[in-house]
C-alpha cells in the first residue's frame, strides 16, 4: 500500500517503513521519536486499486515519526550585472526533517 502526501509545497510517493527528508513542516523543534500526523493526502494506492482525492482523500492521513531534524546542502544565487561591476552571492540552507513512515490509514 502506498500514499502520495503534500507537505512543504511538494508531493511525495510513501510506502509504510520508507524514510524520506521533507521541509521542516512547524516553527518550534520536534525532537527525535516525536509523532507527526500528515492528513493531506492526495491519493492511495493498494494491490491493483488507487483513490484519488477531491482534492483530498477523505478520512486518509499517514503517521510518521521523527528521525532528525536536519540542515540541507547549501544553494548558491550568483547575480551580476554586465559592465557595472556589480557581483553579489546570496547562499540558502533549507531546514529539513527526516521521518520515517509508520503506518497509512485510508
Amino acid at each position: 500500500m502506498y500514499a502520495v502526501i503534500r507537505t512543504g509545497g511538494k508531493q511525495y510517493r510513501v510506502a509504510e517503513g520508507e524514510t524520506l527528508q521533507i521541509e521542516r513542516v512547524s516553527k518550534e523543534m520536534l525532537s527525535k521519536g516525536d509523532e507527526l500526523a500528515l492528513n493531506e493526502v492526495v491519493a492511495i494506492g493498494g494491490d491493483d486499486s488507487v483513490t484519488l482525492g477531491k482534492p483530498l482523500v477523505d478520512g486518509a492521513s499517514v503517521k510518521a515519526t521523527v528521525v532528525r531534524e536536519m540542515r540541507g546542502e547549501k544553494v548558491f544565487a550568483y547575480k551580476k550585472k554586465k559592465r557595472k561591476g556589480h557581483q553579489k552571492i546570496h547562499g540558502h540552507r533549507q531546514d529539513l526533517l527526516e521521518i520515517k513512515i509508520q503506518s497509512i490509514k485510508a
